[in-house]
């Protein structure tokens, strides 16, 4: 109820890769992005992976940080509602605001801008477990995130920029493939390179994999380092509460 209250935060979670996608889409346009690609159809599964992490960690990172020094969270303690329970209803409402974002950018991108979508059970298939894993996997990661800040009003200064980065290195807004050897490697050690692999193999041809770090779509080192991560993150924001 408190987040659906927040309308302006509400919005722009929803309108911001859609804008995005639109500037990404009209900005490459006439650019060669491999295998006769639009703009659109490259930066859809970017959107959807940027997403994961945004709704996932940078959100969920702030709220849970600013609910810890406005004293939310302790009234809360003198309530019957246990720890674990807050903690799987910040994981539902991620899963819950992912899956809607998710389907509003396959949607306009498919009506707006053209975007083939999957066309077997296959690929359908793989696109809903990397959705759930990887959304499960940025909420616990915001969870975890959430520790950083030493106040309320510097959850966003600290929990953005972190996000920003690894935006800009795991190849959402610039191509992954053209990221030096050494960034790359570094980009592999944080899920959301493995997020925005596992979208481009859902949605664009498999020729495309030959650029891929390995080149392979690499679905099963996707699982590891998301579940990785999950566990990691499991592990710290246990420790935490």
């Amino acid at each position: 109820r408190a987040y659906v209250r927040r309308k302006d935060s509400l919005f722009f979670t929803f309108a911001f890769p859609i804008v995005l996608l639109a500037i990404f889409s009209e900005a490459f346009s006439t650019t060669d992005l491999g295998g006769g690609l639009t703009g659109a159809e490259y930066y859809l599964p970017a959107m959807l992976a940027s997403g994961i992490l945004t709704i996932g960690t940078q959100n969920l990172g702030i709220q849970i940080a600013e609910e810890r020094y406005d004293d939310t969270r302790k009234r809360l303690a003198g309530t019957p509602l246990s720890p674990t329970a807050y903690l799987i209803g910040k994981v539902g409402l991620v899963l819950i605001a992912g899956v809607i974002q998710a389907t509003l950018l396959i949607l306009i991108g498919h009506f707006a801008f053209d975007i083939p979508l999957p066309s077997t059970t296959t690929r359908w298939l793989s696109f809903c477990w990397i959705l759930l894993l990887g959304l499960v996997t940025s909420a616990i990661a915001g969870i975890a995130v959430a520790q950083i800040p030493r106040s309320a009003a510097s959850a966003s200064t600290v929990i953005t920029p972190i996000v920003l980065v690894l935006q800009f290195i795991s190849g959402v807004y610039l191509p992954f493939s053209l990221m030096p050897d050494w960034l790359q490697n570094i980009a592999a050690v944080f899920p959301l390179k493995w997020l925005a692999q596992g979208m481009r193999s859902v949605f664009l041809p498999d020729a495309l994999a030959a650029i891929e770090q390995g080149g392979e779509w690499n679905h099963a080192a996707v699982a590891l380092t998301l579940g990785l991560w999950l566990i990691l993150g499991a592990v710290v924001a246990r420790a935490m509460f």
